[in-house]
């Protein structure tokens, strides 16, 4: 029911990028990425459905080849399927929101 923040080991991604699983259950997951400046999650789809929020920093986001700029507080949607990547634009840290949850990221 509870997940600290303090407790979680990060695990690497793309260069300069860092996730941390936060909580999930069998349909919805919690994570929270972390870019330096300029690190880049690269373009990519899934099947889950996928909402972002912009925690620090702002972010180049492009989706379905619609780029945009988006800051702390903001947030983005994708689709499932939709073709999405992000470039931090300073450091930042965004948390991600999947349903169902990504089986992937447990491996």
């Amino acid at each position: 029911m509870f997940t600290f923040n303090k407790d979680i080991v990060a695990t690497d991604c793309e260069p300069g990028v860092t996730r941390k699983i936060l909580s999930y259950s069998d349909e919805l997951m919690m994570c929270e990425i972390t870019f330096e400046k300029g690190a880049k999650g690269y373009f990519h789809s899934h099947k889950h459905l996928q909402i972002t929020y912009i925690a620090k920093g702002s972010f180049e986001f492009t989706i379905d080849g619609e780029t945009k700029v988006v800051k702390q507080g903001d947030s983005v949607y994708m689709p499932s399927d939709a073709v999405h990547g992000v470039t931090a634009l300073e450091e930042g840290i965004l948390v991600d929101v999947f349903n169902p949850m990504r089986e992937d990221f447990l491996k």
